[in-house]
């Protein structure tokens, strides 16, 4: 039996991976800041779930807090805060939590459970199109997704023969953020003439973990929408 760690797993992207693992039958711990969320989500996804709190803004106590794991054979990250920032208007605070969360964070997160990891243990660490196609009050968003290219780099290296890969999701047409609008501007400029599903994303995600030929890469699931 597989032992899937989500981090970032109460909600959203993380919270439908983390069904996907527990619907399988993997053992599947979810995160979040709120322990009480974590909880209730993991009691609701299934009986071989568990919740704990984590929060990635604080690196220092990540170690700590996932203590209790024992072992790892998938670990996928998918927390963030993006905060619209600009240099218009320039947060200092918000800016250095983010890019804390994204990339100190994410990096201690695997550094923690390294020695934890079982031998086909693999990695995937989340980021987005903005990475490419900044927009307006991305400036902190588009810098932390480019930086996660280099740091899959660094620790697919490091953490060798143990696999890392960076998903890069487009517009999620029907997340809780897009699926009440009807008209998103991606819609004209994708090819495939719609925005890509969560259970897409799931499904790339569990793409990359598996398959033993994919390390150091970044995955985009856009529906094509990077060539128009």
């Amino acid at each position: 039996m597989s032992t899937s760690i989500v981090i970032g797993g109460s909600g959203g992207l993380g919270r439908v991976i983390a069904q996907r693992f527990a619907d399988r039958g993997d053992c599947v711990v979810v995160t979040s800041r709120d322990k009480a969320r974590a909880e209730a989500t993991a009691e609701e996804i299934g009986s071989r779930v568990r919740g704990m709190a984590l929060d990635l803004s604080q690196p220092d106590t990540i170690a700590h807090a996932l203590g209790g794991i024992t072992e790892v054979d998938q670990l996928v990250i998918t927390a963030m805060d993006p905060v619209p920032n600009s240099l218009a208007d320039f947060d200092l605070t918000d800016a250095v939590r983010v890019v804390t969360i994204k990339l100190v964070g994410y990096a201690e997160t695997v550094r923690a459970l390294r020695d934890r990891f079982n031998p086909a243990a693999s990695v995937v660490l989340f980021g987005g199109l903005a990475r490419e196609r900044p927009y307006p009050g991305s400036t902190m968003v588009t810098t932390f997704n480019a930086g996660l290219t280099g740091l899959v780099k660094t620790l697919a290296a490091e953490i060798a023969p143990h696999r890392v890969n960076a998903l890069h999701p487009g517009v999620i047409g029907d997340s809780p953020k897009w699926r009440d609008v009807t008209d998103h501007p991606h819609l004209r400029r994708t090819p495939t003439g719609r925005l890509v599903t969560m259970a897409e994303i799931a499904d790339a995600t569990d793409f990359l973990l598996r398959n033993a030929g994919m390390n150091a890469h970044d995955l985009n699931v856009d529906g094509g929408m990077l060539i128009t």
